[in-house]
């Protein structure tokens, strides 16, 4: 099994690349992440993600239950189960991760040349702004937190194997596409 990581500030496009990649066939099978936020409207549990309490979160690192987890921004956590390494290996398929800038590094370093790690970067801090805002999923204040966040991740993209430049979204598919094809023959 190899491991395709998929880094981007919120609103880069990765979700989206990542659903039009999941239709190709390349054998991909979407890591679920752990979290202990809210479901968003339209998440389900087991499908988006694991939602845990915070008391379950902090109890999974207390087992040693995580091959990567963080606090992303304060008091909110995610990270990867180990079980979901054995349930996609379990079904002969490839991982792809849909994660933050450290834990796709975190993972890059524990998988090394098992890994691919590919950031998605956005065309200008503009145009991720106008992407954030036009979702209408977060309020003001994480719209501000996202973006100043966004410029730090994007000043650590060439600790990423590759990057790919989003500005249309169907060129940033099929560049996707062609990288991890030829990652995966390898």
């Amino acid at each position: 099994m190899k491991l395709i990581i998929l880094s981007a500030p919120s609103g880069a496009g990765k979700s989206t690349i990542i659903n039009a990649l999941m239709q190709k066939d390349l054998n991909l099978e979407f890591s679920i992440s752990a979290c202990n936020r809210a479901p968003r409207k339209g998440e389900k549990h087991a499908v988006d993600y694991y939602f845990l309490s915070t008391q379950e979160f902090k109890e999974k690192i207390e087992q040693d239950a995580f091959i990567e987890w963080e606090e992303v921004y304060d008091k909110h956590y995610y990270g990867t189960l180990k079980s979901e390494l054995e349930r996609v290996e379990s079904r002969g398929n490839h991982m792809i991760f849909d994660i933050d800038i450290v834990g796709g590094l975190n993972i890059k370093k524990q998988f090394g040349d098992q890994a691919l790690a590919l950031f998605i970067m956005p065309p200008s801090i503009a145009e991720l702004e106008r992407r954030l805002r036009s979702r209408a999923t977060d309020s003001e204040e994480n719209i501000l937190k996202r973006i100043a966040k966004a410029e730090d991740e994007m000043a650590q993209s060439d600790l990423f194997d590759e990057i790919v430049i989003n500005e249309n979204i169907e060129d940033a598919i099929k560049n996707t596409k062609l990288k991890i094809k030829a990652f995966l023959d390898n």
